[in-house]
């Protein structure tokens, strides 16, 4: 069965082409559930008005479903809470100079 690590570690390869980070890092990711080989994952985006939206979803799904051992991959686009540079991991932060 796969394990949340690997589909954390899948969606680090998506990213949002207007901050240049990935959607981990910059704390998008809010939950990943797996149940049996069916991944559901509840996401945000940087603000609701992000034009990109669509292509995140999309590569998102695209880059789970391409798990050996994950079937579908469930995408929820969610915007409680909403999202802020805080929940953004350390790594992001540096690299975004925002220290």
């Amino acid at each position: 069965m796969v394990q949340k690590e690997e589909i954390l570690e899948a969606l680090k390869q998506v990213s949002d082409p207007e901050i240049g980070m990935d959607i981990v890092n910059l704390g998008l990711v809010y939950e990943v559930k797996i149940e049996g080989d069916r991944v559901y994952i509840r996401m945000t985006m940087t603000a609701p008005t992000c034009p990109v939206t669509p292509w995140i979803l999309a590569e998102a799904q695209r880059v789970v479903e391409n798990i050996q051992g994950v079937e579908a991959a469930d995408i929820e686009l969610v915007w409680d809470p909403p999202w802020n540079p805080s929940m953004m991991t350390d790594e992001a932060k540096e690299a975004l100079n925002m220290y």
